[in-house]
């Protein structure tokens, strides 16, 4: 009984199973009420995004009438100033009328003991009393429609008939003629500070506050509003800038330097050659420079990137090309814009010959597309065989980067920073070397190249592979590098004009250059003579460790039964032969390259001299007084060093 209950909870009876028809039915239930209360949704959805159509079309039809209405209230506004101020007219015209009839009155009622006042002082007083508030009211009238020129020029002419009378009238007519003034240069203030205001009318209301005697104040308020000009436009322009990030600064700086030169341009001919004033548009002129490179900077593509090393040789190059135009107006700002984007520019370069060094040796595979020379593809490739494309593919990789970095710079660039860039140049092939250097069998002696033994996935075991290593380095040491740097250095000395700063001389150029290959020609050395020191040793030394060169040959013989050969010892025999070997192994794989061919087999018979005159095993055994070196042997010595000597 226990196991068959058992069994029972394991497996449940037949009618407690749901037939199929009725799951069905239920899930059919649930999924259409489902899609029409997703229905009901959506339609509900689509009548709240009508209504929010029409709210909007509504909402902006009101805020049209509503600013038809703004339009209106202000000619309003105006209209009631102008109203206002010419009843204010009238109300002083009225309490002057009032203040005169009260007078006579007084005058009628007045004491008959009292003395009578002379109608002649009276009328006089009258007369001159009378003018004088007729002027300041034509002033308040003017100033009130706003009609700055004429109250201007009343001004000026009332000031030139104006009386230098110390009298109680006359002050009060002064102080009141300068409460005029004053506000008359609240207006021309008003005027010029407008943002919408027009050259002329700034031209004009600028003129009018020298003529009132305020010159500094005018030339603040030009240069204020240049300013503010020039931020607003820079404020549109700086969103493009991530569409263009190579090119920006060109449209930067003219829009930075068009308004520096018609600043300049305006103030000369408002305010003349003054010192004061000319000076005061140079410092304004240098805090515009130093605002333009900070938005340089700010806007700039990453600096290892190779368009911020482009976009800075085009700051560079425009910005220094405006420089010498505004030189014709009196401003000398070449020598600032420099300081200022020296660092940043030296900042760029550096980085991009980081990222260079790191893309040189990350990977070695090279696209074919690489838009390189056919003449540095063809001189590359002719060292190329099935077994070292690797090699090849390493020197046209190389060779593309750097031109892709030479290629960003322009020619003030190249003036005023070549010196920075060369030096970079030379460090990165210094580098290049190091890791063929790898590539070449035998320890080096550079213990700084171990970060730099899987950097190159090719070893040369053959002689004809590592010839190609050295005809390659060869190639792009004394052809393709100087050729690269020579088109980009050659344009600033062809354009050279005398008394030009932004051109740097030739004797300069030259003396850069010079330095430049003589780095290059001992970064290359430094290849050569590893090669040249593991092949020698490969001959000296064998696999077991044992010298081939071994002084002992020269001990053996009694001096008397033995006769003096007059070949060279077999040692020097063969590596004659090993010699001659590789040269004929030269011959084709450096073919063309005879200058390189002489040297290197000059340096192979060097190094063994060089072995020679440093191994002390060598010369150790003729020390050795127990077996005197014989004539014969000596003989035969010399002759193995003449035959050395006269190989190299």
């Amino acid at each position: 009984m226990m196991e068959s209950s058992e069994e029972d909870d394991d497996f449940p009876s037949i009618e407690s199973i749901t037939p199929q028809s009725k799951i069905d039915s239920v899930h059919q239930s649930h999924t259409e009420k489902g899609i029409r209360k997703l229905c009901c949704e959506l339609l509900d959805l689509k009548d709240a995004v009508e209504n929010l159509c029409g709210n909007r079309r509504t909402k902006y039809l009101a805020f049209l009438r509503m600013s038809e209405e703004v339009v209106e209230m202000e000619h309003e506004l105006v209209e009631l100033r102008k109203h206002i101020s010419s009843q204010g007219i009238i109300v002083q015209d009225l309490m002057t009328g009032v203040c005169r009839e009260l007078e006579e009155w007084n005058q009628e009622n007045a004491d008959t003991n009292d003395p009578p006042l002379d109608p002649k002082v009276d009328d006089v007083q009258e007369e001159m009393d009378d003018p004088k508030k007729k002027f300041l009211e034509k002033i308040d009238v003017l100033l009130a429609e706003h009609k700055v020129e004429e109250a201007l020029e009343a001004l000026e002419a009332e000031e030139r008939n104006f009386s230098g009378d110390s009298s109680t009238e006359s002050s009060s007519y002064k102080s009141s003629f300068l409460e005029r003034k004053a506000m008359l240069e609240d207006q021309l203030t008003e005027i010029a500070e407008l943002p919408a205001v027009s050259a002329n009318e700034l031209k004009k209301a600028l003129s009018g506050l020298i003529k009132l005697g305020k010159g500094p104040s005018a030339q603040l308020l030009l240069l204020k509003s240049r300013g503010s000009r020039l931020q607003k436009n820079i404020e549109v322009f700086l969103p493009s800038c991530s569409v263009c990030p190579k090119t920006f600064p060109a449209a930067l700086s003219r829009l930075v330097f068009s308004m520096i030169s018609l600043t300049t341009r305006e103030s000369g001919l408002i305010f003349g050659d003054n010192p004061v004033y000319t000076n005061r548009v140079v410092q304004w002129a240098e805090w515009e420079i130093e605002f333009f490179v900070r938005l340089v900077k700010e806007n700039a593509p990453p600096s290892e990137t190779i368009s911020a090393l482009r976009a800075a040789s085009i700051c560079v190059q425009d910005s220094l090309n405006y420089c010498l135009l505004l030189e014709s107006q009196g401003l000398k700002l070449s020598k600032l814009l420099l300081v200022l984007l020296r660092p940043y520019l030296e900042e760029v370069l550096e980085l991009n010959f980081r990222r260079a060094r790191k893309a040189v040796f990350d990977s070695m595979e090279v696209d074919e597309n690489l838009p390189l020379s056919p003449h540095f593809v063809s001189a590359v490739s002719a060292f190329a065989t099935s077994s070292n494309s690797v090699l090849v593919d390493s020197g046209m990789k190389f060779l593309y980067i750097i031109s892709d970095i030479l290629e960003q710079l322009m020619p003030l660039v190249v003036s005023h920073f070549g010196g920075n860039v060369l030096p970079r140049i030379s460090q990165l092939f210094d580098k290049y070397m190091d890791a063929l250097i790898r590539a070449l069998p035998g320890p080096s002696d550079d213990d700084s190249l171990t970060e730099l033994k899987e950097t190159i996935p090719f070893r040369a075991e053959t002689d004809s592979e590592q010839l190609a290593i050295l005809g390659i380095a060869f190639t792009i040491m004394d052809e393709l590098l100087p050729s690269m740097v020579v088109k980009i250095w050659s344009p600033k000395n062809e354009n050279q004009e005398p008394g030009n700063e932004n051109i740097v001389p030739n004797a300069s150029t030259t003396t850069e250059l010079k330095d430049w290959r003589r780095q290059l020609q001992y970064s290359f050395d430094k290849l050569r003579d590893h090669f040249c020191r593991q092949y020698v040793l490969s001959f000296i030394y064998s696999r077991e460790g044992k010298t081939r060169l071994n002084a002992q040959i020269y001990l053996g013989g009694d001096g008397e039964d033995s006769q003096w050969d007059t070949l060279p010892s077999l040692p020097f025999q063969a590596l004659f032969a090993k010699l001659q070997q590789l040269a004929t192994v030269a011959g084709d794989v450096l073919l063309g390259k005879e200058k390189l061919q002489k040297i290197l087999l000059a340096r192979l018979t060097e190094t063994v001299l060089m072995w020679l005159s440093n191994e002390q095993d060598f010369w150790g055994v003729f020390e050795d007084k127990s077996t005197p070196l014989q004539p014969l042997g000596l003989q035969q010595l010399i002759l193995d060093m003449h035959f050395t000597v006269e190989i190299a």
